[in-house]
């Protein structure tokens, strides 16, 4: 899944060897769509990877001041270390440890040497307003952003600051819509009217921008982040993206395919760590700060992959000794698949005991699922929809033995993670927990119940139940207490009573599963969808009519989140930006091919977890 090596051009300075064409000068006529590489990949066939030795790595970034004193310590540690490998020599194992260490230890140097002359950086970029965007933008895009927050606050501050006072007065439309989108990102809201600047007196977009291409992708990528009642931005988005697809045979191969791959991906709704291999291996010819940032985000996403590595070590020795796979046959034993939603949700390295919790109910959301659609009849499921309502061991004693082993589970898991918060953030979220499984139990039973008696719902009906199926409730309750930011007795109320932006992500991804099982238009139904019920409800609508009216539903859904996201309260950053992970994860969970496979998770999986940069 390669970007060409156009892709960074855009954000280079002007007048670079990158330049990108204008429309109407490209000396290639021919476009060749992106697709994903060719090479077929099977999760089930790479499990053994996952047991081969890992390296591990324990690495505690500091900053480092070389100073005299510095260079005299350095030099007795030194004669220290080549003692201890004389010592070592007689000792065959040991020496091999020295070795491997001293390799090891080479690498977390280095890579806080990198750390500190891109803090250099960024501090000499500061004083430049579009450089020091520009490298906010490409430590974003290496998902290597999370070493560098108090430079980026600091940028960002400055930059919100002059344009609160002063206005935006710049007249570069990449510029402008460069800040726009990284101020929004951070929850400053800046006004969208600073894009007035670029229409004529009738209203429209100046038509001279149709030579800006760079600007106009900076105009598509800033429209991503609007919120309900901005139209300016709308028509921004329409304007930007008529305008690049009708020039794309215009374009060179490169330019082209990154144009393809900005339409389609844009980075606000995009996953950047999943994004960052492709970004580096195909950005070549860079110089400056991008060659240090590159060399930084190779050697980070190694790192980083070995943290992945051992959590889903032990995501899958939890899965094996639950024992859940072995007694239902017929569920589905996806942990590397599951483990992919924390992986998204949770991107900081250093939450890793967070990642690996938060597996456990996404595992058991799937679980329940194929439980209430493979096993049960309608009279046991409603037995132990009563039984979990209850939430009482007792109350499962007539029912079959895999739904008693279900519930322990679960009751064990909500225990556990129940146990683990209040240790940490000394509130029990144990009551809050139960609520949430006991939602979502109702809500599978009410679609149990439409399925066994034939009966579509009003789509009102079928969303506003399918949002709490979606299990998103679940999986951001779970996440709230986990993170630990912002536990208070009113936010805790407001989180277990399905505030707008869980329903908004929770509505986006049950939207995106129906557009998805709805592509066959022969499909008999019974599975239940959006679109089914649309259709039924307004007689005479063809398919293709339900599948627009859907793809505008997510479209206004995606505003109501972004404004959520740039509320400051009650959610912490963090969680906001887990809320918007949910949504960015949601097409790469549900875009199946024609086998019923999803290639571009796997190639993902493939590359975060099992491919890794040399060094």
């Amino acid at each position: 899944m390669g970007y060409s090596g156009a892709f960074y051009a855009f954000s280079i300075p002007s007048g670079g060897p990158n330049k990108i064409t204008e429309f109407g000068q490209s000396k290639y006529n021919n476009v060749v769509p992106l697709r994903p590489a060719s090479q077929k990949w099977s999760v089930a066939q790479d499990r053994t990877s996952l047991y081969k030795p890992l390296r591990k790595h324990t690495h505690h970034f500091q900053r480092f001041s070389f100073t005299n004193e510095f260079y005299v310590k350095h030099a007795q540690r030194l004669d220290e270390v080549r003692n201890a490998f004389r010592e070592a020599g007689e000792n065959g194992v040991e020496g091999l440890v020295m070795i491997d260490a001293l390799q090891r230890f080479g690498i977390d140097y280095q890579h806080a040497q990198r750390l500190d002359e891109v803090r250099n950086a960024f501090r000499e970029a500061g004083e430049n307003g579009v450089e020091g965007l520009m490298m906010i933008d490409a430590v974003q895009r290496f998902g290597i952003d999370y070493h560098f927050n108090e430079e980026i606050e600091a940028i960002l501050q400055r930059q919100y600051m002059n344009v609160s006072n002063h206005g935006e007065s710049i007249q570069d439309l990449y510029e402008v819509a460069l800040r726009f989108r990284l101020l929004r990102q951070q929850g400053f809201h800046v006004p969208a009217d600073v894009f007035n600047n670029f229409k004529n007196k009738e209203g429209k977009f100046k038509p001279d921008l149709r030579k800006d291409i760079k600007g106009l992708l900076g105009l598509y990528e800033a429209s991503q982040l609007r919120i309900e009642g901005e139209d300016i931005l709308d028509e921004a988005e329409r304007f930007s993206s008529s305008i690049l697809k009708a020039g794309l045979e215009h374009l060179d191969h490169q330019e082209a395919t990154f144009v393809e791959h900005t339409l389609e991906h844009p980075y606000h709704k995009s996953l950047a760590r999943f994004m960052a291999k492709a970004f580096l291996k195909d950005l070549q010819g860079q110089n400056g700060w991008m060659t240090i940032l590159q060399e930084l985000a190779k050697t980070d996403f190694n790192m980083v992959q070995s943290t992945h590595q051992r959590e889903l070590l032990q995501i899958l020795k939890w899965w094996k000794d639950l024992g859940l796979a072995e007694e239902l046959k017929l569920a589905r034993d996806q942990p590397l698949k599951w483990y992919m939603w924390p992986m998204a949700i949770l991107p900081d390295p250093s939450l890793s005991d967070q990642r690996i919790e938060l597996t456990k109910p996404i595992s058991m959301i799937y679980i329940i699922d194929d439980i209430f659609d493979v096993y049960g009849t309608l009279d046991e499921l409603t037995l132990f929809t009563e039984a979990v309502n209850k939430w009482d061991i007792a109350a499962f004693e007539k029912l079959p033995n895999y739904m008693k082993i279900c519930f322990k589970s679960l009751d064990d898991i909500t225990n556990e993670i129940s146990n683990k918060v209040h240790k940490e953030h000394d509130w029990n979220p144990v009551d809050s927990l139960r609520k949430a499984w006991v939602s979502l139990f109702d809500a599978f039973l009410v679609e149990a119940k439409w399925f066994d008696s034939g009966h579509v719902p009003k789509a009102h009906e079928y969303l506003k139940n399918g949002v709490i199926s979606s299990g998103v409730h679940i999986v951001l309750v779970h996440f709230f207490f986990l993170l630990g930011h912002g536990i208070t007795r009113r936010n805790v109320e407001l989180v277990d009573n399905f505030p707008s932006i869980i329903t908004s992500t929770a509505a986006i991804l049950r939207l995106w599963d129906d557009l998805g099982s709805a592509k066959d238009e022969n499909q008999n139904g019974h599975d239940g969808s959006y679109i089914e019920c649309y259709m039924k409800e307004h007689q005479g609508s063809s398919m293709e009519n339900a599948r627009q009216n859907v793809t505008h539903m997510i479209s206004d859904l995606w505003k109501r989140l972004n404004k959520e996201c740039l509320s400051q309260q009650p959610f912490s950053a963090s969680f906001r930006q887990g809320s918007l992970n949910i949504a960015r994860m949601v097409p790469l969970m549900y875009s199946y091919d024609d086998t019923q496979s999803l290639p571009h998770l796997e190639e993902h999986m493939k590359s975060l977890l099992f491919e890794t940069f040399p060094y």
